[in-house]
C-alpha cells in the first residue's frame, strides 16, 4: 500500500519541557513541515478571547481537533506533529495519521518537575509569551501533575530531558534524520 508520508515524527510531552524548540530544530534539520498545537491555539486566543482555564482548554481541544484535520491535507515526503498530546485522548487520531506513514517515532520531552514549574513562571512573566496559556496557573497546579508518558502508539520510542544539553540534542536530531535517509534509500 502507498504511504502518505515516508515518516511522521510525534514530538509530545508536558508543557515547558522543550517540545517546541526540540521540533523546530528538527523541522529545519530534516527540511519536513511543521505542525504545532500551540500555532493553532494561539490565533485562536487572539480572536475568541477565553478568559479562565476552561475557555483556554476549550482552544486547546479545538486545536487538537483542527491539527488532526489538516496533517492529512500537508504534502511532501514526511511530517513533524508537536503538542502535549494526552495520554488515553489523542491516540486514535495519531494511529490514524501513523498509519499513512513508513515509518513513525515518538518524542518524549521530560523535565524535572521543580525545574519545569520554574520555567512555567518564567513564562508566565515573559511578555513575549501569548497570556492565553495561562502559564502562571498551570505552575502553580503542576505540583499534581502527572509525569510525562508516551502515548500508546505502534511506533519506535525515543526521549529528550527538556535539561539536555545541546549536544544531545543534536545528536537525537541526528539520529532521526539518519533513520530518515535511510528509510528514503529503502535500506
Amino acid at each position: 500500500m502507498q504511504k502518505r508520508w515516508d515518516c511522521l515524527i510525534i514530538v509530545t510531552g508536558l508543557p515547558a519541557t522543550g517540545k517546541s524548540r526540540f521540533a523546530e530544530a528538527l523541522a529545519r534539520t530534516l527540511g519536513l513541515p511543521l505542525l504545532a498545537k500551540d500555532a493553532i491555539k494561539e490565533p485562536l486566543l487572539d480572536r475568541l478571547h477565553p478568559v479562565d482555564a476552561a475557555g483556554s482548554r476549550r482552544m486547546s481541544d479545538l486545536s487538537f481537533a483542527l491539527l488532526f484535520l489538516l496533517a492529512p491535507q500537508l504534502p511532501g515526503r514526511g511530517l513533524i506533529l508537536e503538542g502535549n498530546f494526552r495520554r488515553g485522548e489523542h491516540e486514535a487520531q495519531l494511529a490514524a495519521l501513523l498509519a499513512s506513514a513508513a515509518s513513525s517515532a515518538q518524542v518524549l520531552c521530560t523535565l524535572d518537575e521543580t525545574l519545569r514549574r520554574a520555567r512555567l513562571v518564567a513564562r508566565s512573566a515573559d511578555p513575549a509569551r501569548h497570556r492565553g496559556h495561562r502559564d502562571a496557573d498551570a505552575a502553580v497546579s503542576a505540583a499534581g501533575a502527572v509525569t510525562g508518558q508516551y502515548l500508546d502508539l505502534p511506533c519506535e520510542r525515543r526521549h529528550l530531558a527538556g535539561d539536555a544539553p545541546d549536544s544531545a540534542t543534536d545528536a537525537l536530531i541526528l539520529e532521526l534524520a539518519h533513520a530518515l535517509r535511510r528509510r528514503e534509500r529503502g535500506s
